[in-house]
């Protein structure tokens, strides 16, 4: 029996619809989740202030640090170019690629690896991982999101730190609209969202229609793509990271560390192995 396809394993969705959802305000917020990742891991490398740790003798063994669903490598860079070394895993060639080129580029040793999060473990390996921008909960199986968090923890040396970011329930529940469009990267478009279960997950429906001929399209064309993400709250996500075995889970509403309250913009978690 043929195994059925995950939506996310479709290479055509992401690279069509990669200027959509990595758009330059996206590229522009990294530094900040830079911050927020090695203050919440308590890894600060002053790397404004002294060269890259490699660099420093008494430093020769910088942080490693773990990058789940890095994509273009966004994150993965920016930790490189403060001194840790990163590996990044995706499912997506065509993106790691990019990433390695960029690396390359920047002359930033990265190593980028093709590898499902659910399989992929390097077991006390790391000091610091994560997964970020939203890239948890599309997993059809809610074992499956364990696992990747799972293969996180046993990757982690005792002492190190994972940090997630996810669109928490409550906030998917303050700011729901059932449809919005906007223009971006030469496309209409068009979302529409549906409330499954008792807010158990949120199905996502894009419609992009081209404005002009690009890209070997003609103006006019639909390109449509419906996927579906599961809703952790706060509670739900910290009882995942404590059953997983983390000893400790702080919750924060943002990468500047504010509360995960009512004016919180998005849900991080930090658990501390």
């Amino acid at each position: 029996m043929e195994q059925k396809k995950e939506w996310f394993n479709d290479r055509e969705f992401w690279e069509t619809f990669a200027p959509i959802m990595f758009d330059r305000a996206h590229w522009e917020e990294v530094p900040a989740a830079a911050d927020g990742l090695t203050r919440f891991a308590a890894l600060d490398l002053d790397w404004e202030k002294a060269p890259p740790a490699a660099a420093v003798p008494e430093r020769a063994e910088s942080p490693r640090c773990l990058d789940q669903c890095c994509g273009f490598g966004r994150i993965s860079l920016e930790m490189a170019r403060r001194g840790f070394q990163v590996t990044g895993v995706d499912i997506t060639e065509s993106y790691l690629e990019t990433a390695r080129d960029d690396a390359a580029y920047e002359a930033l040793e990265v190593e980028f690896i093709q590898e499902d999060v659910r399989s992929f473990c390097r077991p006390l390996f790391f000091d610091l991982a994560c997964n970020v921008y939203t890239s948890f909960g599309y997993f059809e199986n809610p074992r499956d999101d364990a696992l990747a968090v799972k293969n996180a923890f046993d990757s982690l040396k005792p002492g190190g730190t994972y940090v997630m970011e996810t669109l928490g329930k409550e906030i998917a529940v303050r700011d729901f609209v059932p449809a919005d469009w906007f223009e971006r990267a030469g496309f209409y478009v068009l979302t529409a969202y549906e409330v499954s279960g008792a807010w158990e997950s949120l199905k996502n429906r894009w419609i992009l229609i081209r404005q002009t001929d690009q890209d070997g399209g003609k103006k006019g064309d639909i390109i449509e793509k419906t996927f579906t993400q599961r809703l952790y709250g706060a509670d739900t996500l910290k009882r995942l990271l404590l059953d997983t075995g983390f000893r400790t889970v702080e919750l924060y509403g943002g990468w500047d560390g504010r509360k995960y309250d009512e004016d919180a913009l998005s849900l991080i978690a930090a658990g501390k192995k």
